[in-house]
């Protein structure tokens, strides 16, 4: 491999950013089509596009891996409507730090943050109890269980 080759060489980056305003630039047709059949770098464009569209058929893409909605989860810019979808997917939600990340994330629907904050360890109870980036109802809840869990 050549040095302009390697990750994270200077072509690399421009290569990437070409990348990006290339998508950013075709119609939504090409777009949802894109979201449906195209790689990573492709879905992580567009899961922050504006359109609801293109943000749904980035989530029925069938390569999207469980990191990849760990990543979506946890992002601050998500759209709400996108943490319901994955909360309300079973497929996903059974992953611990999917559920994790939607608790964590501030945009995440408070129900559903209620409901996943059972499902959470003791540890992580007490650092979201502590959490400042968070619903102070989340906060208040995620303390209350780690109290009752400390006292199992």
């Amino acid at each position: 491999m050549t040095e302009p080759e390697q990750k994270g060489a200077p072509g690399e980056e421009e290569r990437r950013q070409s990348r990006q305003v290339e998508i950013q630039s075709m119609p939504v047709p090409e777009k949802i089509k894109l979201a449906m059949t195209g790689d990573k770098e492709a879905r992580g464009v567009l899961i922050k596009d504006s359109n609801r569209q293109v943000q749904d058929a980035v989530l029925e893409n069938p390569r999207l891996t469980d990191n990849e909605i760990v990543a979506i989860v946890t992002s601050r810019i998500t759209s709400e409507e996108i943490l319901r979808k994955v909360a309300n997917n079973r497929s996903w939600a059974k992953y611990y730090q999917v559920r994790l990340g939607l608790v964590s994330n501030p945009k995440t629907p408070l129900p559903i943050s209620l409901k996943l904050l059972e499902t959470l360890m003791l540890a992580d109870l007490k650092r979201l109890a502590k959490s400042k980036g968070i619903s102070n109802v989340i906060a208040s809840a995620a303390n209350r269980l780690a109290i009752k869990k400390a006292q199992k």
